[in-house]
């Protein structure tokens, strides 16, 4: 967020993963950050502002103090750096103060982004030394830079070209200084030709800026030509005081609103606190932070009860230090961002002068107030439009999930869009029945939550096989179980599927317990293979439906089964590999409906374990099994996508090609015979067996 303050802790935890990421030390991070906080200022306004701080490095470094009191106006909260420049001995000096600690490295990758970019020059900046110091506000991190400029070093490398071809040693110093001379003005003038008019005149102000000083003479009056109540009125907030801090003189304003500073001898430090820079409140502090800008605040047990009920006034201004008199003149303004501060000081634009742009300031700034505050709202309406649509896709997801598990999912996105869905008709596929043996009895004896969990534990535990084995849930209606195969997506593998399902169910079955007998649960299961008509019902709530004589029969054949056995139609059993599938003819019976059947029970699957029928593999391998002599290739998948037809195909192929043994017409008839997950209603995992 834009306009949000996020803690210094959050700032260092960024920078020490980002040092692990890249690699590098916490120095060199810091460093590169400094250097890109530089472009991204550029980038978001601020170029011209920070173009017209200084004509030079120096200049820029301490104006910074100025636009971070400029920028506070509207950053309330805003915790900036000190800066000073110091010049001793013909050694630059940079002083870094702050109360945020670890980020000082920062400092040299702007100040030397900042010369190369705006001056044209190359700088270096060196730590010192570093400590820490107790100020009026507690401990100040407090670090000295040594800052270098490139260009003497490239005047060192003409005097040795110079040196090293011989000659006489003043003529070799003026060749030093004209070589110099015209090396910086071709420097220049390269660099003016892509710059624009302001820009040239900038740089040639820059430029000659020495010969400038050395020809101005200003011309001084030998008297102040202006009277004491002129320059008190013209000047309405200032303050003149001595070394010992005892006020000389005051703005007729400011007198207003401290009254006391109307009493002789009345000492600075009474009545007001510095606020920046943070510094103890000696004339040696102040005088050593010249540069700055110094913003004092009236003390509140300085005032009558009744003043107190306002906030402090602060005031913001120029330290000047006058030698002949050795006295300093703080030349000040209040310190106000709104109009809405203004009226709580009980100020009138009036009281300001009107050669002070702080009556601009405070109008320009209530408009910018604005524009933050709305910007502030936009981010957080932003914010909180992205997190409710992000919430909404997961609800989206969890409706989807739904319906689909309701139906199928081509056709619950045909509903979705508004199209109408056309029934289907199915030349082939295979339904299973199953119901709980002596479920009437269950219910009658025991509580309805023991029914309910009863019949929870046994569906959950069949719903995943659907996913296992790819076939398609219709209903279930009370302890009735119906699945289809080859329905929705049509496949050639249907039977397959189902038997294999039906296996599983048995399997699970028995981890279910009767809650009267406390004993597993016996099912029975019929199965029956042929045409049905499917098609969605129903608009309330829609549901996907079977109907057909096909559906009768698989009904029959569950009704006249057999408890824990498996009971098979002869479409059925016509349509399994008798080579995969172990079977045993029950005989003829009489079914209800539909006369004389001869129906077989489904025993087992004679290439897949109980753990693959249950989808228990915990590896996703895909192993070939070659047995020797003619036995069957067995290739087993147990893999997080589902299997497309084409894919099957392809595995099919495989194995026909590795299989060194001679399959009969009937095996080749069918390969793909056992557990596939072929259709896109499969579940993510999927177990095939071909032989």
């Amino acid at each position: 967020m834009t306009y949000t303050v996020y803690d210094d802790a959050v700032t260092m935890k960024l920078v020490q993963e980002t040092c692990k990421t890249l690699k590098l030390s916490e120095e060199a991070v810091l460093k590169l950050f400094g250097e890109y906080f530089f472009s991204f200022c550029k980038m978001s306004g601020y170029d011209r502002m920070l173009r017209t701080l200084g004509g030079n490095l120096m200049e820029f470094i301490e104006n910074l103090d100025a636009l971070h009191s400029y920028l506070a106006l509207s950053y309330q909260e805003m915790n900036a750096p000190s800066f000073r420049v110091e010049r001793t001995d013909g050694m630059l000096l940079l002083h870094y103060y702050s109360d945020r600690k670890g980020l000082y490295h920062i400092v040299p990758g702007i100040l030397e982004a900042v010369s190369r970019d705006f001056f044209g020059s190359e700088v270096t900046l060196k730590i010192l030394c570093q400590d820490v110091e107790e100020e009026r506000t507690g401990k100040k991190e407090h670090v000295v830079f040594f800052l270098s400029q490139n260009e003497k070093e490239a005047k060192n490398g003409i005097e040795e070209k110079i040196a090293s071809a011989g000659g006489d040693s003043q003529e070799d110093e003026k060749r030093l200084d004209a070589a110099f001379q015209k090396g910086r003005e071709e420097s220049v003038l390269h660099q003016l030709e892509k710059k624009s008019h302001w820009d040239i005149v900038r740089h040639i102000v820059k430029f000659r800026r020495e010969d400038l000083i050395r020809t101005l003479e200003p011309f001084f009056p030998e008297r102040l030509w202006v009277e004491e109540r002129t320059f008190c009125c013209v000047f309405p907030f200032h303050i003149v005081f001595d070394e010992t801090l005892t006020i000389k003189q005051a703005g007729v304003n400011i007198q207003k609103f401290v009254p006391g500073l109307q009493i002789y001898g009345t000492r600075l430090d009474e009545y007001f606190s510095i606020v920046h820079p943070q510094v103890t409140f000696t004339i040696f502090s102040i005088r050593k932070f010249i540069n700055s800008q110094f913003v004092l605040k009236i003390r509140r047990d300085a005032l009558p009860n009744l003043w107190t009920r306002r906030p402090m006034l602060k005031l913001r201004g120029q330290m000047i230090w006058m030698d002949s008199m050795q006295c300093m003149m703080y030349l000040c303004s209040p310190k106000l961002r709104s109009l809405e501060e203004l009226e709580e000081q009980q100020m009138h634009l009036s009281d300001i002068a009107q050669h002070d742009t702080t009556r601009d300031l405070i109008l320009f700034n209530q408009q910018r107030l604005a524009e933050i505050e709305l910007s502030n709202q936009l981010e957080r309406k932003k914010e909180e439009l992205r997190i409710l649509s992000k919430n909404l896709e997961a609800e989206k997801k969890k409706s989807e999930a739904l319906l689909y598990a309701m139906l199928p999912k081509h056709v619950a996105n045909q509903l979705k869009e508004g199209k109408k869905v056309e029934a289907g008709d199915f030349s082939c596929c295979t339904i299973l029945f199953s119901d709980v043996v002596t479920f009437t009895n269950i219910c009658s004896a025991c509580e309805p939550i023991q029914i309910v969990n009863m019949l929870n534990s046994m569906y959950s535990r069949f719903d995943r096989l659907t996913s296992v084995h790819g076939v398609y849930k219709v209903e279930t209606i009370g302890d009735a179980y119906m699945v289809v195969g080859g329905i929705p997506v049509p496949v050639s593998s249907h039977a397959e599927r189902v038997a294999n399902f039906a296996l599983g169910m048995r399997i699970a079955a028995r981890e279910v317990m009767n809650p009267l007998t406390d004993k597993p649960i016996q099912i029975r299961i019929g199965v029956h293979t042929g045409p049905v008509l499917a098609g969605v019902v129903g608009e309330k709530m829609p549901r996907y439906c079977l109907f057909g004589d096909t559906v009768n029969t698989a009904s029959r054949m569950e009704s006249h089964g057999l408890p824990d056995k498996i009971h098979l139609s002869p479409t059925t059993f016509r349509a399994l590999s008798h080579q995969v599938f172990e079977m045993v003819e029950r005989g003829e019976i009489q079914v209800k409906g539909k006369g004389k059947m001869t129906t077989h029970f489904l025993r087992k699957n004679l290439h897949a374990t109980e753990n693959e029928i249950m989808g228990r593999l915990e590896e996703t391998s895909a192993d070939t099994l070659e047995s020797d002599h003619g036995k069957n290739v067995v290739i087993m998948k147990y893999a997080e996508d589902s299997l497309t037809a084409r894919d099957a195909e392809h595995l099919e192929d495989v194995a026909g090609a590795e299989s060194d043994a001679p399959h009969g017409e009937d095996s080749q008839q069918k390969k793909e015979v056992s557990l596939p997950n072929l259709s896109e209603s499969a579940a993510p995992s999927a177990l095939c067996v071909l032989f």
